[in-house]
């Protein structure tokens, strides 16, 4: 929480949004611990739990095991993309904006590798 102070001194302007989880999460506790550190940005957040397909539903598309839910598996995906890149599996930022950046340019090495390849 170490630049906490920067996003509490910043308006909360954004729109309210619902944030999809897996069932990995308790999103008791993550109220809880949001609301204790920001309570502002709790009025524009609300926290689902994605759809999981029962076992029945699995058996009818014939598929077994793990099925990832259709809305998490794009940040599931971004987020494997991202671990590639090497620079940011550890932050040693010292400031924000340069974490940012540095995932920033890890997306548009990813954008220029898939044009390069549809070329």
């Amino acid at each position: 929480m170490l630049n906490i102070d920067y996003f509490k001194s910043k308006p909360v302007n954004l729109p309210k949004i619902t944030i999809l989880l897996d069932h990995g999460y308790h999103i008791d506790y993550l109220i809880e611990a949001l609301e204790k550190v920001y309570p502002q940005l709790m009025t524009k957040i609300r926290f689902e739990l994605s759809t999981k397909p029962s076992k029945q539903e699995k058996a009818a598309q014939g598929k077994s095991g793990f099925v990832p839910a259709v809305a998490r598996w794009v940040i599931e995906r971004s987020n494997a993309w991202m671990e590639r890149c090497k620079s940011i599996v550890k932050n040693f930022e010292r400031t924000l904006s340069h974490a940012t950046t540095k995932i920033n340019l890890c997306f548009v090495r990813l954008m220029l590798k898939r044009l390069a390849a549809t070329s």
